[in-house]
Formats: structure tokens, C-alpha cells, sequence
């Protein structure tokens, strides 16, 4: 573990470098790596010796690499008062190095916990007086996030918890949203910043304005606020539930009630304020078989594919009879 240590102090040396200095991307994307990767030579020469895991350190500095563009976009979210060129050049190539390990990372190997402090531990090392509470905050907003992986461990005991009934349950509406455009039917998709494609859903009932109204009529209401498109419901298509947890008001049951719904094809705006998505796009129904989703959203869209290509049978059926 001590090497381990060592190796990641190393690696973040070699990014505050590769930062710093402003390399760039050549057209092909590769003149960047290799630099980092020289600068990681001569840092593994300078400071680690032969006590190192040589291994670690170049996959660790190539994962940070490759997954640079979607780690800034999570600290983005995660601390929005802060932009990335105000965040010290320290403690924003530590950020990046530990979500890296707490996102992408084998969690076999390398557990959440242990990312978030070994990530607290080289701030305070090598950053400023507030630098391990920043990294702490920003590591933990998104471990809250992700559902805190791995907290039911604790030192090898089972901490106590709420009974999953005992969680409080929260309503939320969803849409597989679809159009039909030039004879080809296309889904309406949403990106979030964990690097999935998923689908558009709110909150049902969750302010004064919004009580009482029922599950059908939130999630038109909230397709209609983040996605910007009038959809008509057509069928419930399934549900799911999962546990999330909020900074201030602890763990919830995210309860999601899907619907099938049709809606005019129209360009797509992701409205502003929808934190933790990135992107939106229509996706011809051939085009999303490799796309990257969350294993519960895939029954959920699989049963919507079906019915619209269903549908698109239907479609030809009918024309041949005309």
C-alpha cells in the first residue's frame, strides 16, 4: 500500500506537469500521451526508483488521460462554484485522479473508499490549508451520488441501516420518447455525466406548485422542462426503483414509473439547470444497440424497441394493403 501511495503521488506529479505546461493534442490525439508518458519516465527515475508499480502508474496516468474530458465535466457538476481554471492546478489534477479511481476504476482493486483518501491524503500532502476539505467535498458529493458503493463494509463489520422499507420513498415519471420521421422511427436520448445514455424523468410532486397531480401528469410536465418537447403518453412500459442519497437529506427510494410517449420530431435543446446530464440526441432505433446504459434502463428500453418495431411492422403491413 505504501507503493501504492508512492505511485500515485508519482502520477500526480507527472499531471500537474502535463497540466501546467498546456500541452496539446496533436490532429490524432497522441501527442499529448506520449508526453505524459515521457514525463512520467522521468519522474519514475527521479523519484520512485525500482520501489514502484511501474504497471500501475502508466495505466493509472492513461485512464486519467482517456477519461479526462467526462472527469471534468463530473467536477464541473459537482462543484459548480467553482470553474475548473479557478480550482488550483494542485488539487484540480488531484480531483481528476481520484474520480478516475473512484469512477472508472476496478473497485475489486481499488475499493471507493480507498479512492476518496488517497485522493484526501495527496491534497493535504501536496496542496494547500484547504485543500484536502475541496477534494473531500467534491469526492463525496459525487460518492453520495453513485449511491456510496461499498458502505455497508465498514473494517470488515456490517454497519447498521436502514431497513429498505424504512427508506423514504420519492415518486419520479420517466418517457421512452419517441418520433417518427421520414418513414424511420427515433428515440429522444439524454447523456449523463457518468457516460451514460438514458432517459428523460423528474420528480413528481415535489413542490407546492406540482401537489397532487398524478404520475402521468408530472411526467409530461417534466419531459416537457428538461427536454423542451410536448409528448402524448401512450403506455406505461415498466418501472424500477433504486436507492440515491441527498448531501443534506440522506438516503431516498427513487421509485420510476416509465412511459412510452410520442413526441413531434423537433430539434433538441437540453434545458439549462438539469444538473448531471451533458447531452441529448435523437437515435434511429438500429443506432443504440451500442450505446453505453445503465443495466436497469436496458429492460425498459428493450420493451420500448420492441413495440416500436411492432409498430414499424404494423406501418409496412399497412401500406402494402393501399
Amino acid at each position: 500500500m505504501a507503493n501504492r501511495h508512492l505511485a500515485r503521488s508519482i502520477v500526480l506529479q507527472t499531471l500537474f506537469e502535463w497540466d501546467t505546461t498546456r500541452l496539446r493534442l496533436d490532429s490524432g490525439g497522441q501527442a499529448r500521451a506520449s508526453e505524459a508518458r515521457e514525463i512520467l519516465a522521468r519522474n519514475i527515475a527521479e523519484f520512485g526508483g525500482d520501489d514502484v508499480d511501474r504497471s500501475f502508474m502508466e495505466n493509472l496516468l492513461a485512464g486519467v488521460i482517456a477519461k479526462k474530458q467526462d472527469i471534468d465535466l463530473v467536477i464541473e457538476k459537482a462543484a459548480p462554484e467553482w470553474p475548473l481554471e479557478r480550482i488550483a492546478p494542485v488539487d484540480r489534477n488531484i480531483l481528476r485522479l481520484g474520480l478516475y479511481e473512484l469512477l472508472f476504476a476496478d473497485r475489486t482493486q481499488v475499493p471507493a473508499k480507498v479512492a476518496i483518501n488517497e485522493a484526501i491524503e495527496l491534497a493535504k500532502a501536496f496542496g494547500g490549508d484547504a485543500s484536502g476539505r475541496f477534494v473531500n467535498g467534491v469526492l463525496g458529493a459525487v460518492y453520495k451520488e453513485l449511491g456510496e458503493p461499498g458502505k455497508d463494509d465498514h473494517e470488515g463489520r456490517k454497519v447498521n441501516k436502514p431497513r429498505y422499507e424504512d427508506i423514504p420513498l420519492q415518486a419520479l415519471g420517466g418517457a421512452v420518447v419517441y418520433a417518427k420521421h421520414e418513414g424511420q422511427y427515433y428515440l429522444a436520448l439524454v447523456h449523463d455525466v457518468f457516460g451514460h445514455w438514458t432517459l428523460s424523468k423528474g420528480k413528481i410532486g415535489d413542490s407546492p406548485e406540482t401537489a397532487g397531480e398524478s404520475v402521468e401528469q408530472g411526467t409530461v410536465r417534466e419531459v416537457k422542462e428538461e427536454i423542451g418537447l410536448d409528448i402524448e403518453l401512450e403506455e406505461k412500459i415498466g418501472e424500477n426503483e433504486y436507492v440515491a442519497s441527498h448531501p443534506e437529506k440522506g438516503k431516498f427510494r427513487k421509485h420510476v414509473t416509465y412511459f412510452l410517449a410520442r413526441a413531434p420530431y423537433e430539434p433538441l435543446q437540453l434545458e439549462p439547470g438539469k444538473g448531471g446530464l451533458d447531452d441529448i440526441k435523437w437515435f434511429r432505433l438500429q443506432d443504440i444497440i451500442d450505446l453505453n446504459f445503465y443495466d436497469d434502463m436496458l429492460p425498459i428500453i428493450t420493451a420500448a424497441v420492441q413495440k416500436l418495431l411492432d409498430k414499424a411492422s404494423n406501418d409496412k403491413l399497412a401500406a402494402s394493403r393501399r
